[in-house]
């Protein structure tokens, strides 16, 4: 049975995914087939967008948080203009973690129609919507002094301001806070919240010291811990971090090889096509109850929409049939994914 961290799964906004997961071999292919997603033929159909677009909409309207606050990554994720007025709405939201994914949103979209929502944030009652205000506001063109403001609050005493600051200065690739991201690691008054997010964020940053706390995480005998490890190690995104996520595709837990499929299909790697064809397929149906269920197909839809093989495209027009509303939205968004042949949402 996997180790719950409930303070892991409190951080507002990183990886809003992994808030709705309780974390209870393959070969790898050539190198050829390896990186063949990243040329394959990436079209889908007009009807498959439609649906999705439908979904992701469907979701930000949703009465339950939690699925609002995924819709939102995704249609960030999609940089779809009809998906991005929804989240426009929804930076009024009576609700916190609302309001700061939709900032946050409106900062990953570089959605500048939301520029005056987000400027009304930073009067926000919240401190954490006001540092999600800033980084949408940077994002937009702002002055460097919103990443300033960002830093001051790693200092805060609240703890959950102080792990989200910790999560937006990665994002916002500020590799002068790597000092003060160390320093939270290794502040005793630092909680679960924001050590994990400070070391997410030296991982965004490329910093590679970082490696070796991931490694031992990575070895963990707790599911979660190795879960978070193998999505900090692909935003490493180094050879060496791709070669530990080539191990956890033998994981013995499910869950945990759709996770190590996904971040190396970000990397550019097929090598979990297989590992994501047997989740829905075997896997599945060996689950026992559909908590588990929808947990494959949320992490397998995400899963594919980072891998984009023809192979793995097939199963979408069923994800987004799911009984889960967070893995049609999952696969909603690898719908987009697919559609496109850059790098979108990697």
């Amino acid at each position: 049975m996997a180790k719950k961290h409930p303070a892991k799964n409190s951080i507002i906004f990183a990886s809003v995914i992994l808030a709705l997961i309780a974390f209870v071999g393959c070969e790898t292919n050539s190198e050829k087939q390896r990186t063949a997603g990243a040329s394959a033929d990436n079209s889908v159909s007009n009807d498959l967008k439609t649906e999705a677009t439908k979904i992701i909409l469907e979701g930000l309207s949703s009465s339950n948080p939690q699925v609002r606050v995924n819709a939102i990554e995704m249609a960030a994720a999609t940089n779809n203009q009809q998906l991005m007025t929804g989240v426009q709405r929804l930076t009024t939201d009576e609700l916190v973690l609302i309001r700061f994914a939709a900032a946050v949103a409106i900062g990953d979209a570089k959605y500048s129609a939301a520029k005056n929502d987000a400027s009304q944030l930073l009067k926000d009652s919240d401190e954490n919507v006001r540092l999600a205000a800033d980084y949408a506001i940077l994002m937009l063109g702002g002055s460097k002094s919103y990443t300033q403001q960002i830093r001051a609050a790693l200092t805060r005493n609240d703890q959950l301001v102080r792990a989200n600051a910790a999560f937006l200065l990665g994002k916002i690739g500020d590799r002068d806070a790597l000092p003060l991201l160390y320093q939270l690691i290794q502040d005793e008054a630092s909680d679960d919240r924001v050590r994990l997010n400070a070391i997410e964020a030296i991982a965004r940053l490329k910093d590679e010291k970082i490696y070796q706390k991931l490694w031992a995480l990575l070895i963990s005998a707790y599911a979660d811990d190795r879960v978070f490890s193998i999505r900090a190690m692909g935003a490493l995104g180094t050879s060496l971090a791709k070669d530990s996520l080539l191990t956890k595709l033998n994981d013995d837990i499910p869950e945990v090889r759709l996770v190590a499929a996904e971040q190396l299909g970000r990397l550019g790697d097929t090598a979990g096509e297989s590992i994501v064809a047997n989740a829905l397929t075997h896997d599945i149906s060996a689950a026992t109850d559909q908590e588990t269920k929808a947990r494959i197909q949320t992490l397998a839809a995400m899963a594919i929409g980072q891998i984009r093989t023809p192979t793995l495209k097939k199963f979408l027009p069923e994800l987004l049939k799911s009984d889960s509303p967070f893995a049609r939205i999952a696969a909603a968004k690898a719908v987009f994914q697919c559609a496109q042949k850059n790098n979108m949402g990697r």
